[in-house]
């Protein structure tokens, strides 16, 4: 079971889809233009179904195989959207909006599932019927929460849901992936500092935000280092210093710090917010100022069901010739939220030697397209065998 003949014929147009998809960018939710592209090809391709506005801008396509006495239903997820970046790439089909570029391959897991639904529409070599799902705003909106809470997986029946993503650094068309948790729960913070503002050369009058935030930022360290147990995984990070002021010879009134945790279980996620509430409270009073904490819990942790993985493996195995164990990735993923809905596996496709993704200089390689397509058609046809 190689890749399929019919991707490699196909190649060329799926390609041209990614790149006219790479070059109108759209950020969260605003994935009006490429959810009408998607819609408009899944109504070109013969979908039995296919249903706009879920989860606000995603869309369906329900497609029927040759038979359906199985009575599976089996989901195929790709995400839509891409981030609030300046493309620095060189392509001549470069991103046309300024501020905004494809930096995650959303484009690429776009045309892949939008090539496999041509495929499966073509033929419909299964027992049951596969959901195509593209989903908006996975880049922090929660585009899956909102999909589900739209009542996707009620409304089409949807059984198991499989997702892919691409890996830049391992061999373009391999595969990995691993059972359990796999993607870590993704929390943000915001700290509010106030103190007493005033001239920088009469400190002795103020209470000093900047001082006070930064013994806060140092002191979230020791969360890892010495609250957390050490063979768990966690990260805590301030990736925001802002104060009210941009004069040089002023000390601000207020400072807030803003930042994200990285935890794999419920333990290290309550340890993480019960100490950074504590930390900033007792560094402020040290001295003299308050500090408040907003913390939000974003996406929880992406768990493989074991079965599935194994099914899913097996079929990246079928088409590459092996399938790795993938590392932990402390990164987010809201599939997780379709995971926590119904069981099913999300897998790792090399993007191949180049830059990582949320970087400028990233551009999804279409010569893992083949594979990708290839392993989403596998899983509906080899999960839904024609007696």
């Amino acid at each position: 079971m190689p890749i399929k003949n019919r991707f490699a014929e196909l190649l060329p147009e799926i390609t041209e889809w990614r790149r006219d998809i790479h070059q109108h960018p759209e950020i969260l939710f605003d994935t009006h233009r490429t959810a009408a592209l998607v819609a408009e090809k899944l109504e070109a391709f013969g979908c039995d179904e296919v249903v706009t506005g879920i989860g606000r801008t995603g869309v369906v396509g329900l497609i029927k195989g040759r038979e359906s006495g199985s009575g599976k239903v089996i989901g195929l997820r790709a995400d839509m959207d891409a981030l609030p970046i300046e493309e620095a790439t060189g392509v001549d089909y470069a991103s046309k909006t300024p501020g905004a570029m494809h930096a995650c391959g959303h484009d690429g897991h776009t045309a892949m599932l939008l090539g496999a639904a041509k495929y499966l529409a073509e033929t419909r070599n299964f027992d049951g019927t596969v959901a195509v799902i593209f989903q908006p705003a996975e880049e922090g909106g929660g585009g899956g929460r909102e999909m589900c809470e739209d009542g996707m997986m009620e409304r089409f029946g949807i059984q198991e849901v499989y997702g892919m993503h691409n890996w830049p650094g391992k061999p373009v068309g391999s595969f990995s992936i691993r059972p359990g948790a796999f993607f870590a729960a993704t929390d943000v913070f915001e700290i509010e500092i106030e103190g007493k503002g005033g001239h920088a050369a009469k400190p002795h009058e103020t209470i000093d935000t900047t001082v006070m935030a930064s013994h806060i930022v140092l002191a979230m360290q020791s969360i890892v280092s010495r609250n957390a147990d050490p063979v768990k995984n966690i990260v805590v990070s301030v990736t925001s210093f802002e104060t009210d002021s941009k004069a040089f010879n002023v000390i601000p009134q207020k400072v807030t710090l803003k930042g994200t945790v990285r935890t794999m279980d419920p333990e290290m996620r309550d340890l993480a917010e019960t100490r950074i509430g504590e930390i900033a409270a007792a560094q402020a009073t040290v001295f003299g100022g308050t500090a408040k904490l907003d913390y939000q819990r974003n996406y929880p942790v992406m768990v493989n069901s074991e079965a599935e993985t194994e099914f899913a493996a097996d079929v990246a195995r079928g088409i590459s010739g092996e399938c790795e164990e993938a590392p932990l990735v402390m990164g987010g993923e809201d599939f997780a939220f379709m995971l926590e809905e119904r069981p099913g596996a999300y897998i790792l496709v090399g993007n191949g030697d180049t830059a990582s993704v949320h970087h400028p200089e990233y551009n999804f390689n279409d010569d893992a397209i083949p594979a990708g397509c290839s392993w989403w058609a596998e899983i509906a046809e080899q999960r839904m065998p024609i007696s």
